[in-house]
């Protein structure tokens, strides 16, 4: 079995719907994945970097987990990116820890799929602001896989979804990146 790190940036998961869900259900398929949920790890922003890379090390499989925050990682992922992906470590002469690493990104996202069209309300596909990720992954040397994504995955009382809808969504997308993780386990094998 492959280790699998999955890196929870969600800034409140107590309160969240979606990425809960989604987190509740890989931990369920598999149950020896390490999750490290950084706001509760950090809640004052202060990344242990050295402790982040030697988890990262003994990772095969690393998964970021968030919810889209204004079309980028919320702040503590953005953060800890800053922090752990140093030199000579994920990157330069001696920057090869990483390397061979399979990177996935399992990503919710509040609003429609065609909003998020060249014509749609915020012009960009979700993985066209997503390239930042995907440069990371590809300097690292991370074997980078099309992020994983739900759309309507934000429930706001009698406004935008249903509680039912998202949780759905949320099984869907557990569902994908479980199968991602099986494709990847069994093509190494």
């Amino acid at each position: 079995m492959k280790n699998i790190l999955l890196i929870n940036g969600h800034r409140n998961i107590k309160e969240s719907l979606a990425n809960k869900a989604v987190i509740e259900q890989l931990k369920a398929t598999y149950p020896s994945m390490v999750t490290h949920d950084l706001c509760n790890m950090y809640p004052d922003y202060n990344i242990n970097s050295k402790q982040e890379q030697e988890a990262l090390k003994k990772a095969d499989i690393i998964i970021l987990q968030f919810p889209f925050y204004w079309y980028s990682v919320p702040a503590i992922l953005k953060k800890w990116i800053d922090d752990v992906f140093e030199f000579n470590f994920a990157f330069g002469p001696e920057g090869d820890k990483l390397e061979g690493k399979d990177f996935l990104i399992s990503v919710t996202v509040g609003g429609p799929q065609e909003s998020y069209q060249p014509l749609g309300y915020n012009h960009f596909t979700v993985d066209e602001l997503l390239k930042p990720l995907e440069q990371l992954a590809y300097l690292s040397k991370m074997k980078f896989h099309t992020p994983i994504r739900e759309h309507r995955m934000v429930y706001i009382p009698d406004v935008y979804n249903t509680e039912e809808s998202v949780l759905k969504n949320a099984t869907t997308q557990a569902a994908k990146v479980t199968k991602k993780i099986q494709s990847i386990t069994e093509a190494t094998q």
